[in-house]
């Protein structure tokens, strides 16, 4: 639900440790971390820090003089909350918090914020309840009168209507079980809706991409939507789906689904998955970058990881969309434009200005039309229903009966093949 107007004096840090498997460099990642904050109603940002955290300490997560020296910054800018872009223990939490006078909210619970706040179906709302209360479980967190808000969410941020969580593990197993129950009643609705676009031949295209890269707007711009396209991190949460006609007559659907980022956490990926599963039912993904942005192959790796993390098939082609090309100078739009032409299956665009878009959609043409492969099937005379989904996709070529059955030729994609496979 929306919140009420209020604001809380946040103060973001970014602890480096400085591992080589670390993707992102902390200024970017403090950039994002903030960004996150500035996406949440009712937060005001008064100031933001990369702090330098050589071992993590099992009680405080800093040292102690480190603990000292940002409590006295936390009281120079008179901050209410701390945002910590990582993770922190409960343990830690507690004992931060009794030391620094302050909220503290980790980068898991700043998320599970952000996506209540935005889940607007009843599927999204029922997938962020359950992320948060499997996060919860491990967890206490405790009203902070001293915050003088009111607003819905989950209460993480704290405030004097905050509803405390202070039941016991059984108690939230017992809603997480009521909630998967829902939700599966909500997932089996989802099914039916996709069953009955299986019986309408009409290839379903997705967007994916890291979260701000222009998946929404771009959507827009090829559908005619009116879908929520903000300068905002996580400005979409629920999937869209619209038709779109080809200048070839032929039509699509394309999807637009929730945007990715770098450490997603875990309880959502997996609450969000039934959404997720749109694109590996997907005959082609489109995923859309920001070119402009000085950490893109970093958000490029992010997306690749999540789509092999949920397991999407290697037989769907993907096309990349090097978008916000609008953003960069002239000279390096056009060298960039340049070099996509010599990679395959690569676009530079510009969902705002539109540059380069009817080619996308002569791409997604000549993508779906040679993804199709011809095989010739052989069908018993008992097996009317096969035939006619067949007829009903619209990829029979021939069909010739023989003594023992009849035998017919297609033309089709993997994904019809697969579906064919499971009738």
């Amino acid at each position: 639900m929306p919140h009420e107007a209020a604001s809380t004096r946040a103060f973001v840090i970014h602890p480096d440790m400085r591992r080589d498997d670390t993707r992102h460099a902390p200024i970017y990642a403090l950039g994002e971390a903030t960004s996150l904050a500035l996406a949440l109603p009712g937060l005001e940002v008064v100031g933001s820090e990369v702090v330098r955290l050589a071992t993590p300490q099992p009680k405080t997560l800093f040292g102690s003089g480190k603990v000292l020296e940002l409590k006295a910054m936390f009281a120079a800018a008179e901050a209410e909350l701390v945002l910590i872009d990582g993770p922190v223990s409960p343990k830690q939490q507690r004992n931060l918090e009794k030391a620094w006078n302050v909220k503290i909210l980790d980068r898991t619970g700043l998320i599970l914020e952000i996506f209540s706040d935005r889940a607007r179906t009843r599927e999204g709302v029922l997938q962020v309840e359950m992320a948060a209360l499997s996060y919860q479980r491990t967890r206490l967190v405790r009203a902070w009168t001293h915050l003088e808000r009111q607003r819905g969410g989950l209460g993480f941020v704290g405030g004097p209507g905050e509803t405390q969580i202070e039941a016991d593990r059984r108690a939230i197993d017992e809603q997480i079980i009521s909630l998967k129950r829902q939700l599966g009643k909500v997932v089996r609705t989802r099914e039916l809706h996709r069953a009955g676009r299986a019986k309408v031949p009409f290839p379903i295209v997705a967007l994916v991409g890291y979260t701000n890269a222009g998946k929404s707007t771009l959507f827009n711009r090829l559908t005619g939507a009116d879908v929520l396209a903000k300068d905002m991190l996580f400005a979409t949460l629920d999937p869209t789906m619209r038709r779109v006609k080809l200048d070839t007559g032929a039509e699509i659907i394309l999807s637009d689904t929730v945007g990715f980022i770098s450490n997603l956490p875990t309880q959502l990926v997996a609450s969000f998955r039934a959404t997720l599963e749109e694109v590996l039912e997907a005959d082609l993904v489109l995923h859309v970058r920001d070119i402009s942005h000085p950490e893109t192959e970093e958000q490029k790796a992010d997306v690749e990881d999540i789509l092999s993390n949920l397991g999407m098939p290697e037989h769907i082609p993907v096309l990349e969309l090097w978008n916000k090309i609008d953003l960069l100078g002239e000279e390096k739009a056009h060298a960039l434009a340049l070099r996509a032409e010599r990679e395959e299956g690569v676009l530079a665009i510009s969902s705002i200005t539109g540059f380069g878009l009817p080619r996308l959609l002569e791409m997604v043409t000549t993508t779906l039309d040679s993804e199709r492969h011809e095989t010739t099937l052989t069908l018993a005379f008992s097996a009317g229903r096969e035939r006619a989904w067949l007829f009903r996709e619209g990829v029979v070529q021939a069909e010739r009966q023989t003594e023992e059955a009849t035998e017919v030729d297609v033309l089709w994609t993997a994904r019809q093949s697969a579906r064919f496979r499971d009738l």
